[in-house]
């Protein structure tokens, strides 16, 4: 009887000891994140790197903490960074589609805003309050005095002569009338009509000749009337300029090492003479506007509008945009509808992200930026210019749908994209410009190694999580539960996996399982009961998959032999979860030259990797069977019962033994399932997913009812990588079901067939009666028909 003991229960999953398990504590400071240090390194060395082009992509796989440890690692950073200069936009009073912006030092922003509030105020309060002033009205009264004195002149000379003709003078406000006089007395019309007729005419012609006279000496009236009215704009500019020069130096003073604010004070100071001559003269004020209104114009017209305002010690900005579309990334200008048409101005300009980030660190999602239509090119522009443009992304399209051009911003911001690893290798080959802007790499592992350190601080991780989610605290056993879970997700005894958000989540779920019960704390079994809940809510494929095994729909032994049949072990992935399924595989030979045919391959169902294995399998065949004769064989391959793609090489060792099965004619024990990869010599390599094959495969057994002959064969390699459920360890310790490893093809048909198979020996020959014997005796009883049958045709 072949010899071949099977893997102990405690080589089936990793074995920790509670009660040795030390739990440090961790600063409550930050997010601890377990191990990555090639990744903290590459943050490290991209957030000190100040020269242009230093931006930092963040590759890995999500759930693995990486926006986390980002996020701490640019917040500890920021913290002893200056903060940067505030900025805001204010009119541009020569062209007001042209905002102008203002940059002010840190925490200035805001107060800049109110006193310009409170320079408002004084404003409302100073005028039209002037205008009415003693002075002011004396001066301008005396203004008018002058002219009406230089009008009433010229009147008194015509009245003169018009008595000297005996004609009177009348004036009715501006309008003057000349009438004709009888006995010092002057004539209406109805008397004037009663005169001889040579008195009417001479008082017409007197009339036409004073009337030419009036002409005479008002020919300067004009002149006369434009010389007061520039007096009394010289006076209502001096009075103005003479109110609110004390409103200003007090904010020119407070302002004066700001260049920009001074600059826009100037231009402010110059633009309120029209403003106030506009709104605030006493007779504006009398015209209905009521003073909300006035407020409301002059704070749309001189009120700066803060884009971005730092406090002064709060260190450099970390913005992280969840939703990076071209507004939201590089701002936007809004508008209003007022009677039908959409108007705006520079207090409708909104920032972005970019301005919120400037002077510190802006976090992007890699996908999304490349997803939004403009965002890719806009950050690539903005990067290299050194400068945040505010515009329409659409104008590169033709489509105008902007009315100002707000001047730009300098940009002097680290981006961070995180991203996985197909985008960045897509975006270095693609894009020639990304290697240029982001040169640093910070990689985060999918695996961490299990160590002593690392577990200690996986320990303490998870009991941080649990005080920080508000949870029952965590026992040894349920840390110990957690550690092999990651594991189990890592497919290996000796590393963790790198999604500590999988373990976190699952205490949150026990936690929630238990909230009713008497429990105090979070214990292994609770644990074991989030996870069993977990795969019972995405178990509905599997449980439908084995109710068609278990009525015989799909066709799977589990007892008996069979020639040319063999139990093999797939993997199937559907939405979150992953589960084994069994399939069974089989052979047929017969004499010809046909080679092996990949029933799979030829119905375009067989994906390029599968294909690989069993070309392979055609190379180990040539290399341990065929030294001494042609290969010349017909066989067939499949997967039975597939209706969909297969990838992978796993099921090469099993196509192998059922190929030898079918050639010998030697039945296979039906009671075992086997996984694994083989190279052209016959060694067995590791496969993916061993613990959902063996398992997929005992939940078959244990259903019909586990009889001990039951097992799985799996690669020797793979053994590192078993963290197998607790009910199939039980069933091994039991003696009720057996897994085997073997690290070659030979191990695995002794173990399928009960016999030898035998090793060649020095002359290339196999023992007598052995399995490899056989299969070389009918490899060359096929070989010589094949030649037998070319002789006959050539004949």
């Amino acid at each position: 009887m072949i010899d071949h003991s099977p893997l102990p229960a405690n080589a089936l999953k990793l074995n920790v000891d509670a009660d040795s398990l030390e739990i440090p504590a961790i600063p409550r400071q930050g997010h601890a994140i377990l191990g990555q240090s090639r990744a903290k390194s590459a943050l490290t060395f991209g957030v000190a790197m100040t020269s242009p082009g230093y931006n930092i992509y963040v590759m890995g796989e999500s759930g693995t903490g990486r926006l986390s440890m980002i996020t701490d690692h640019l917040t500890s950073h920021a913290e002893r960074q200056e903060a940067p200069s505030s900025y805001a936009y204010v009119d541009n009073f020569d062209n007001p589609r042209e905002p102008v912006s203002i940059e002010l030092p840190a925490g200035q922003g805001q107060s800049f805003s109110k006193d310009i509030e409170k320079l408002i105020d004084n404003l409302l309060a100073t005028f039209p309050a002037v205008f009415e002033s003693p002075t002011y009205q004396q001066k301008k009264t005396a203004i008018e005095r002058r002219f009406n004195q230089r009008y009433n002149a010229a009147i008194d000379l015509v009245d003169q002569k018009a008595r000297a003709m005996n004609v009177a003078l009348y004036r009715d406000s501006e309008t003057i009338t000349f009438l004709p006089v009888r006995d010092n007395k002057a004539l209406d019309e109805d008397q004037f009509t009663l005169l001889p007729q040579p008195e009417r005419e001479a008082f017409h012609k007197h009339t036409e000749e004073l009337e030419d006279y009036l002409s005479d000496v008002l020919l300067e009236l004009p002149q006369w009337r434009r010389s007061m009215v520039e007096e009394i704009k010289q006076l209502n500019k001096d009075m103005i300029s003479q109110a609110i020069e004390p409103l200003f130096a007090e904010l020119n003073r407070q302002y004066q090492n700001i260049d920009d604010v001074i600059t826009y004070l100037g231009e402010l100071k110059k633009n309120l003479s029209s403003t106030i001559g506009d709104f605030l003269m006493p007779s504006r004020t009398q015209d209905g506007t009521d003073s909300s209104t006035k407020r409301a114009i002059l704070t749309e017209q001189y009120l700066p509008n803060i884009l971005v305002d730092c406090k002064k010690d709060s260190g450099a900005p970390v913005i992280y945009e969840p939703h990076p579309i071209y507004q939201n990334l590089f701002g936007r200008i809004e508008y209003i509808n007022e009677q039908g048409t959409l108007i705006t101005n520079y207090r409708r300009i909104c920032p972005g992200s970019l301005h919120r980030a400037n002077g510190g660190y802006l976090i992007l999602d890699a996908e999304k930026v490349l997803t939004y239509p403009f965002v890719w090119e806009g950050l690539k522009r903005a990067l290299k210019a050194g400068r945040i443009e505010i515009e329409s992304p659409f104008s590169e399209l033709g489509i105008n749908t902007i009315t100002l051009k707000p001047e730009v911003i300098p940009l002097n911001v680290k981006v961070i994209l995180v991203g996985s690893r197909e985008i960045y290798y897509l975006l270095e080959e693609l894009d020639s410009e990304f290697s240029e802007m982001f040169r640093v790499l910070a990689d985060f592992d999918n695996y961490i190694k299990r160590t002593e350190e690392s577990i200690a601080q996986f320990s303490a991780l998870m009991c941080r999580q649990a005080t920080d989610a508000g949870t029952k605290s965590l026992t040894k056993g349920a840390i110990v539960r957690l550690i092999e879970h990651s594991c189990r997700l890592a497919e290996s005894q000796n590393r963790f996996s790198a999604r500590i958000n999988d373990s976190i989540e699952i205490i949150g779920e026990a936690n929630l399982l238990i909230a009713d019960s008497d429990a105090e704390e979070i214990d292994k079994q609770h644990i074991e009961l989030a996870l069993a809940a977990r795969e019972a809510r995405n178990g509905r494929i599997a449980e439908e998959i084995l109710e068609e095994i278990l009525e015989g729909t799909i066709l799977i032994d589990t007892e008996g032999e069979a020639m040319g049949k063999v139990n093999g072990l797939t993997v199937l992935e559907v939405g979150g979860s992953n589960f084994g399924a069994p399939v069974r595989i089989s052979a047929t030979v017969y004499p010809g030259s046909r080679g092996i045919v990949d029933i799979e391959r030829e119905a375009e169902l067989g994906q390029s990797i599968h294909s690989k294995g069993v070309m392979i399998l055609t190379g180990y065949l040539g290399h341990s069977y065929a030294q001494q004769f042609p290969l010349a064989i017909s066989a067939s391959i499949a997967i039975e019962q597939s209706y969909g793609y297969i990838d992978g090489d796993s099921a090469a060792l099993a196509e192998f033994c059922c190929l030898i099965s079918a050639l010998t004619k030697i039945p296979i024990k039906q009671a075992f399932a086997m996984t694994g990869s083989i190279n052209q010599y016959g060694q067995v390599q590791a496969i993916g997913g061993v613990n959902e094959k063996i398992e997929g495969f005992f939940s078959l057994c244990q259903a019909r009812g586990l009889n001990g002959q039951q097992a799985v064969i799996i690669p020797a390699s793979n053994q590192r990588n078993l963290m197998l459920k607790r009910e199939v360890i039980a069933a091994v310790e039991q003696g009720l079901f057996a897994i085997y490893a073997v690290s070659n093809v030979n191990q695995a048909l002794e173990l399928l067939m009960g016999q030898k198979a035998g090793e060649m020996d020095q002359h290339g020959n196999y023992p007598e009666g052995s399995i490899n014997e056989k299969v070389v005796a009918r490899l060359k009883e096929i070989s010589e028909m094949a030649e037998k049958e070319h002789e006959h045709e050539e004949g």
